[in-house]
């Protein structure tokens, strides 16, 4: 059973590209590389060459007469005689380059050769890739590929793609849903987050259509990921790494949901976990939401590196690092309990990094004015609130409305409640935050008319 994912139509693309260079898809484990790498290969390739340094480490002898493409599909040749190199019909798939990112070298070669294509993938990329880029500069393409995203759980559950279109037609005019659409939308978007987007678990959910078996898997993961902590950190303490890792599900249930480094252990100091947090990120286990010096454009370089929140990229890996009692509670009720606000932002964090958006906060020192979120559009800075409740967004109204915020004209609101619009503040429920970066791009409020027009 193949789950369809967004990677599928970004693998045939490239595939008609006329010059196409070697490909590395980056990713953390489990997000489905391996699976949806062979699913395109089989429907495009003659002969696909699987090669999984992790599995087969005598490939790694590949290199021994150099990094020519001749000299190295000699060498795989020599090791197994039955894999056929057929010029212009054949993949050669170099997976878990993270054990050995010397072939990336190789990537120049295989571009200039031009016979054959190359895919490279790994799960731990992001900390190693500093030394494949040096290898390969100029010569390969990227694609970071992530845990599924809602649209494609949606896919997974039998909907096609006319329901995200939908959506989106429903935002752009403020048309609300109907009773059913909520209904139906909220409680498939509430077991895609018990669930998270990893394929092992969403498969295993639609084939028994219970949550049966699914924190078994996601406490496997995270367990997995310890170990690749312990395997791959080198400069930074693996045991203070891990630390961090699991105070991001207590820290985020507390009101102040600043990342704490003394809360992590007894008389722990920042300087000490320098770096620990950008490891995980790197790894591709959390989001890093960075705390703003002050809400205005641009956002790249407008914010405090030292100041931040910290977000699981997969908001089931949250829910499986929860107490039992409120894992039980979830699962049975979808009673979000304590962890109700920390649940939501996760969600809303993790739904916009997997739309290309990196993440930013922002928290007044001398007053109670907080914001969640900051996007922009072309010409705005936009805040985006998560209301776990229901309720005014006073930070956002404050935002708007001073003076002393001119890139900030409208805010959303994400929240359980249907659409809407007052007081320059458009309301989404939260199942359409996968929907916010198609939104925008089309959309000219009054709120903007005219900047644009100026």
């Amino acid at each position: 059973m193949y789950l369809k994912r967004k990677v599928d139509d970004f693998l045939a693309e490239w595939k008609a590209e006329e010059n196409r260079k070697p490909l590395i898809i980056k990713g953390s484990r489990q997000v489905g590389k391996t699976e949806s790498i062979l699913h395109f290969a089989s429907d495009h390739y003659v002969s696909i060459i699987e090669i999984n340094f992790v599995r087969d480490e005598k490939y790694k002898g590949i290199i021994a007469d150099g990094y020519e493409a001749a000299d190295i599909i000699k060498n795989i040749s020599l090791l197994d005689p039955s894999k056929k190199f057929i010029p212009e019909k054949t993949l050669i798939f170099f997976d878990e380059i993270t054990e050995f990112p010397e072939i990336a070298t190789s990537l120049k070669f295989f571009c200039l050769d031009r016979r054959f294509d190359v895919i490279c993938s790994g799960s731990m990329l992001g900390v190693n890739y500093k030394k494949i880029e040096s290898n390969s500069v100029g010569y390969k393409k990227d694609y970071e590929m992530f845990s599924m995203d809602f649209e494609e759980f949606l896919w997974a559950k039998g909907y096609g793609e006319e329901t995200a279109a939908d959506m989106l037609t429903h935002m752009k005019t403020l048309q609300p849903f109907n009773d059913l659409e909520m209904k139906v939308y909220h409680s498939l978007f509430m077991d895609y987050n018990i669930l998270g987007g990893m394929p092992a678990v969403v498969k295993e959910y639609i084939l028994k259509n219970t949550f049966e078996g699914s924190l078994d898997t996601q406490k496997q993961l995270i367990a997995d990921y310890k170990e690749d902590i312990r395997k791959y950190a080198s400069g930074v303490d693996q045991a203070r790494i891990i630390n961090v890792f699991n105070r991001i599900a207590p820290q985020l249930a507390r009101e102040n949901k600043k990342f704490q480094i003394s809360k992590v252990a007894s008389g722990a100091r920042f300087r000490d976990y320098r770096g620990c947090a950008e490891w995980l990120a790197d790894a591709g286990m959390v989001n890093i939401c960075y705390c703003m010096e002050f809400p205005e454009l641009p956002l790249g370089g407008n914010y405090e590196p030292d100041t931040f929140k910290l977000y699981f990229a997969d908001t089931g890996l949250l829910v499986s690092m929860l107490d039992d009692e409120s894992q039980e509670d979830l699962r049975a009720n979808k009673n979000l309990g304590v962890y109700k606000g920390a649940l939501y932002e996760n969600m809303v964090g993790e739904a916009l990094v997997k739309q290309g958006y990196r993440l930013f906060y922002y928290k007044r020192e001398d007053s109670t004015l907080e914001e969640d979120f900051f996007i922009r559009s072309a010409a705005s800075l936009i805040p985006v609130e998560v209301k776990a409740k229901s309720g005014k967004a006073k930070s956002m109204k404050t935002l708007i409305a001073s003076d002393r915020y001119p890139d900030i004209r409208y805010g959303f609101k994400l929240s359980n409640n249907n659409l809407g619009y007052e007081n320059q503040i458009y309301t989404f429920p939260y199942f359409c935050a996968f929907l916010l970066k198609r939104f925008i791009a089309a959309f000219h409020p009054e709120e903007e008319k005219n900047k644009l027009s100026s």
